[in-house]
């Protein structure tokens, strides 16, 4: 009997070519599989494929609701960005397809699994620090590391001399990633950082600004302890709560973000990224921590928002510092319970009201007409402690003036 090894499936170009590589190379029986976060209908007819291409078994594993909330909520919740405008979102897929891989490699009692991502990315090291963590007795292959395949047309060639359906469009050569939370594309022009990306081209999950309505669209979101639980006052389950985010956000032009990054293996890389449910999101939560943080958390959280993202996009998700970072972030939720509204044009998010029973917003301490809590001869006495590091540094500068000059 064959060993088996579970390849992390897509049907694209990559993972077309890899079912009957490893078949020649490996003589294992491959299991393939596809974990659906998202991808639609990029799914359709991939069963087929799989088998027709070589593989023993195909497996469809959807996992879109926990995806969103094991992941994505968590992920919001922290406020975490990578280098200030990236929202995670390949990254935190990531960790979850492992996590189902290794599932499945278990079940079938598989001796490996394969991915195809590539030995110049982020992916191999997300894939592979989750299967580490979670199963370190498995056997990781990663054919773009050993193979003597160089390039995209090297893959063509290869399918087309066994006579394998080439799964991609010739002049459409973007590196896609697509799941419920964004949309990624590299490639092409982009590989050329002084070029404008062909914005028209690109998109799928949205629009150009000039190609949004010229009419402001308003939405409302309803959180409870830092998860959103309705939009304009209507419940949804996690999964279609992000779909319906990103149909608001596609149409008025939100989260399209051109960035050159720091990739994990050292290089920086160019992409643009599509999450317009997303920013949305992140908005709406933000704005609403304005207002149910104390200062001093509200600081400190901002360096655990930092530090969350990088250790996401570096896939160390299964790790006792993201673990410790996830339950600290989880405390400060308590109290992040209310509605936001914001309203949306044209690419733009503009707040438009935010509310909570939990709100550390005072009236009669912030209005100009004084209040019974705040009395103004008190900030007299603050103002002589808070400054008098300041008081005691010019006076000793002014003593010892000759000698400093």
């Amino acid at each position: 009997m064959k060993k088996k090894v579970i390849l992390a499936y897509s049907g694209g170009l990559d993972t077309t070519v890899i079912i009957p590589w490893l078949k020649e190379n490996y003589d294992y029986d491959v299991v393939a599989a596809c974990i659906d976060v998202g991808q639609g209908t990029e799914t359709d007819g991939l069963e087929e494929k799989a088998l027709k291409t070589g593989a023993v078994k195909y497996y469809l594993v959807n996992v879109e609701d926990e995806f969103v909330t094991d992941y994505v909520f968590p992920t919001v919740k922290a406020d975490a960005v990578y280098e200030g405008k990236y929202l995670l979102g390949t990254s935190i897929a990531r960790p979850l397809i492992a996590k189902k891989l290794v599932e499945i490699a278990k079940k079938e009692g598989a001796v490996a699994i394969c991915h195809g991502a590539t030995g110049k990315g982020n992916d191999q090291v997300r894939f592979e620090l989750g299967v580490k963590a979670l199963a370190p007795e498995l056997e990781i292959i990663a054919p773009w590391r050993i193979w003597d395949i160089k390039s995209r047309e090297d893959e063509v060639e290869y399918l087309e001399k066994r006579g394998i359906e080439v799964p991609m469009k010739k002049g459409d050569t973007y590196s896609r990633d697509k799941n419920l939370w964004h949309l990624s594309h590299e490639g092409l022009e982009l590989e050329d950082p002084s070029l404008e990306p062909n914005y028209e081209k690109l998109l799928h999950l949205s629009v150009t600004p000039e190609n949004a309505p010229d009419k402001s669209e308003y939405v409302e979101i309803e959180f409870e302890q830092g998860i959103p639980i309705t939009i304009n006052g209507e419940k949804y389950a996690p999964a279609d709560m992000i779909k319906k985010l990103n149909e608001i956000g596609g149409r008025n032009a939100i989260g399209t973000i051109d960035l050159v990054e720091n990739r994990v293996v050292g290089m920086k890389s160019r992409g643009v990224y599509e999450t317009p449910g997303g920013t949305i999101l992140y908005a709406a939560h933000k704005e609403l921590e304005y207002l149910c943080l104390d200062k001093q958390t509200q600081s400190f959280k901002s360096i655990v928002s930092n530090k969350f993202a990088e250790l996401a996009y570096s896939g160390e998700w299964f790790t006792p510092l993201m673990d410790s970072l996830i339950a600290f972030v989880d405390e400060t939720q308590k109290t992040v319970t209310g509605t936001v509204k914001l309203k949306l044009y044209k690419g733009n998010i503009i707040p438009a009201g935010a509310k909570s029973k939990y709100s550390l917003y005072n009236e009669s301490l912030a209005s100009f007409t004084t209040g019974e809590l705040y009395n103004h001869k008190d900030a007299e006495g603050f103002i002589n402690l808070f400054g008098l590091p300041l008081k005691v540094r010019a006076l000793v500068k002014k003593m010892n003036e000759k000698e400093l000059n």
